[in-house]
């Protein structure tokens, strides 16, 4: 099963790879991982993407596409993937799409987790983290039993600006994409609002 999440941040992507990866014992993949890994292990398009976050570059798209086929290659992929965060542009869907061509792959779905921007705003901005021991907690939907006890703190990235611009940012890139995957006839709008046993039940529902 080769398939592809999509959805905003804070969509709930990574709580649902989560069964995915369970259920069809399959990797998720997302570009963040694998070019930490790639360039961990020293592999030639790993150090090619060093150089340009060395310098304070963006990795390009051809180098990205190169770590992504080394990935795709390995043998836990034999049964199948899941793509998480990638491709975010036009242009690196259509590059991924050549990609999987001369692999003799192609994508089953691409699921799209839909949540209207104010509650994914709600969502991120809710986020507290422990000083002490790490555990991230919402003031809403999950709070610590004493929060002076946990000495909670909000990450830079989770303010309301910032999860804002990145909301701008995804839209502004990948509303395309779904065109793009609609006329590819594998794309699926999943209700993300829902609790998240109805979501993975209707994302089960989809892929069978």
């Amino acid at each position: 099963m080769n398939l592809m999440l999509f959805g905003a941040p804070g969509a709930g992507k990574g709580t649902q790879a989560k069964f995915l990866i369970e259920k069809y014992d399959i990797p998720q993949i997302s570009t963040g991982d694998i070019l930490r890994e790639a360039i961990a292990n020293n592999t030639d398009m790993g150090m090619e993407a060093k150089k340009f976050m060395d310098a304070g570059q963006l990795v390009p798209d051809s180098t990205i596409i190169g770590i992504i086929k080394d990935r795709l290659a390995q043998d836990d992929c034999k049964k199948g993937f899941i793509l998480d965060g990638f491709p975010r542009t036009l242009a690196q869907a259509e590059a991924l799409k050549e990609l999987m061509a001369t692999m003799e792959i192609s994508l089953d779905k691409v699921i799209s987790l839909n949540v209207p921007d104010e509650m994914i705003v709600e969502r991120i901005t809710g986020r507290r983290t422990s000083k002490k021991t790490g555990k991230i907690y919402h003031i809403k939907f999950n709070p610590p039993v004493d929060e002076k006890e946990e000495d909670l703190i909000q990450r830079a990235d989770d303010t309301e600006e910032t999860v804002t611009k990145r909301l701008e940012a995804y839209h502004a890139q990948t509303a395309p994409l779904i065109d793009f995957y609609k006329e590819m006839g594998v794309y699926f709008e999943l209700d993300g609002t829902k609790e998240v046993s109805e979501v993975t039940q209707d994302m089960f529902n989809a892929l069978s």
